[in-house]
């Protein structure tokens, strides 16, 4: 397979993709299913990328652990994504956009759905670069890496499971989880997400100068720290526990760090 088909046909897959979370999403009412279905078309793309075969050969030792850490990383996510969406209403992200494009709303959201397929597609590069690249496995990057991306899905999996067990347990003066991880950053698990794809940027990075076209993975973790900090993920959560925790999470915004993990602020 040539690069260029292999990559018109990763695009054309994630589009495919997002366009059936759109019918989804119109079938169920249920826009939780659509960061679900996103979470994994790109497991599934980077996972593509990683091990098709370009020269016709097995994939190899690093295209093998770049893919597995791809589909890691996104299972555990989109599974958990599908659990909390199972008895939870409406994402308040998604309402919000409702409210704002009224009438327009269904076929707005397919062509922003499709954006995103562009996002995941720019991502899933990423996992190409990190599993392409040429140096001898493993080289000392592949280890930094794994342990990023280790610690990625781990610090995700234990941000989600204490915002759980916190919205299960909480009494009614505790409005705002500041258990665990959120005691440092007000949302460690976009924290812990962005985390992964510099993850991906390390394995592909080769100093030697043998694979240059590595250093082109780091635009998957600035681009993921944009997208997260400034557009789609901590903006409108934000707007949404202001409005519905008020005091409360104005305080936690005075004590707490908006992204990357620190000490609590003394007031």
């Amino acid at each position: 397979m040539s690069l260029g088909l292999l990559l018109l046909a990763t695009a054309s897959g994630l589009s495919a993709v997002m366009a059936f979370a759109w019918l989804l999403q119109r079938r169920t009412g249920q826009s939780g299913w659509i960061d679900a279905t996103w979470s994994f078309a790109i497991g599934a793309a980077g996972a593509f990328l990683a091990l098709a075969p370009l020269d016709g050969g097995a994939p190899g030792a690093r295209q093998v652990f770049v893919a597995a850490f791809a589909v890691a990383g996104a299972a555990r996510l989109g599974l958990h994504i599908i659990a909390r969406s199972i008895n939870a209403g409406e994402d308040p992200r998604y309402f919000e956009l409702a409210v704002e494009w009224g009438a327009d709303f269904p076929w707005r959201l397919f062509w922003f759905l499709q954006i995103q397929a562009g996002c995941a597609f720019l991502l899933s590069l990423a996992v190409f670069l990190a599993a392409r690249n040429p140096v001898a496995f493993p080289a000392p990057t592949d280890i930094a890496g794994a342990v990023i991306l280790v610690s990625a899905i781990a610090g995700e999996a234990w941000s989600d499971a204490m915002l759980a067990r916190f919205r299960a347990t909480r009494g009614p003066g505790r409005s705002v989880c500041m258990e665990g991880p959120w005691a440092w950053s007000r949302h460690p698990n976009y924290f812990f997400q962005w985390l992964n794809w510099a993850g991906f940027a390390v394995v592909a990075i080769d100093f030697s100068g043998a694979w240059p076209q590595g250093w082109l993975a780091m635009l998957a973790p600035a681009f993921m720290y944009w997208l997260l900090a400034h557009v789609s993920g901590v903006p409108p959560l934000e707007k949404h526990m202001l409005a519905s925790r008020g005091d409360a999470f104005r305080a936690y915004q005075a004590r707490v760090n908006v992204f990357f993990p620190g000490p609590q602020k003394r007031l």
